[in-house]
């Protein structure tokens, strides 16, 4: 069998990739959440046109699946982990833990890394997600780590070590929960069926335009509590 190495995706793919990689470098030598959250950007940028490219030329493979689920563990499962690690070593408590503690439960932050990975590779055979995801997508989890510790470094407001382990242990348990979010992907360009999608779209937008720096971690908070509740019916109408 011939594998293509060097196709369009692959090469955007691997941008993703590299996006990633330089911000763990700028998160671990210069603690620059900014660059790093622009980094993260860049990567979800490039995870969103590798497979419009690979649709639009036809060159979906087996290895770009895999190549992608690789890219994105490092784009979206390290780089929030190091960026929770990051700022846990120089945020203040809440309760007076011995030295010990506090440098023990540093390592909890790393719980996002574990299960980012089970959430991609999950996602590699579960062939029910094509048209809507089961647990939180890993782009969204890490931008939305990546935006609150960017946030709590600018003295927006405080996030406390204990808060900042919560915070990393329920963004664990939402990528690998059984709740059914809602994807961007459209079928069709047309409002029936798509009622969801545009409606948050418009959101979006007008949080970008009203809150700009909060605007991140609010319109993914508002997806999570979106898709919990639209879980939450469908359940009961079951």
């Amino acid at each position: 069998m011939k594998i293509r190495l060097f196709t369009i995706p692959n090469m955007l793919t691997l941008g993703n990739l590299l996006c990633g990689t330089s911000a763990v470098v700028v998160l671990l030598t210069q603690g620059d959440f900014v660059a790093a959250f622009w980094l993260m950007v860049a990567s979800a940028i490039f995870d969103f046109f590798d497979g419009f490219a690979a649709r639009l030329l036809k060159s979906t493979s087996a290895i770009g699946v895999q190549l992608d689920s690789l890219a994105d563990m490092v784009s979206f499962g390290v780089v929030p982990s190091v960026a929770l690690w990051t700022l846990y070593g120089t945020a203040p408590e809440l309760t007076n833990m011995s030295e010990c503690v506090v440098n023990i439960l540093q390592y909890a932050t790393l719980i996002i890394v574990a299960f980012s990975a089970l959430r991609l590779a999950k996602f590699n055979v579960d062939d029910s997600q094509h048209a809507e995801f089961c647990g939180l997508p890993t782009p969204a989890n890490g931008l939305f780590c990546l935006s609150m510790a960017m946030l709590a470094v600018a003295g927006e407001f405080v996030l406390y070590k204990e808060i900042i382990i919560l915070l990393a242990v329920v963004m664990a348990v939402l990528l690998v929960s059984p709740i059914r979010m809602f994807a961007l992907k459209f079928a069709g360009f047309g409002w029936r069926g798509n009622e969801l999608r545009y409606s948050f779209i418009v959101f979006a937008v007008a949080m970008i335009v009203l809150f700009t720096r909060f605007a991140v971690p609010a319109i993914i908070l508002a997806y999570i509590v979106i898709s919990i509740v639209r879980y939450a019916i469908n359940l009961c109408k079951k």
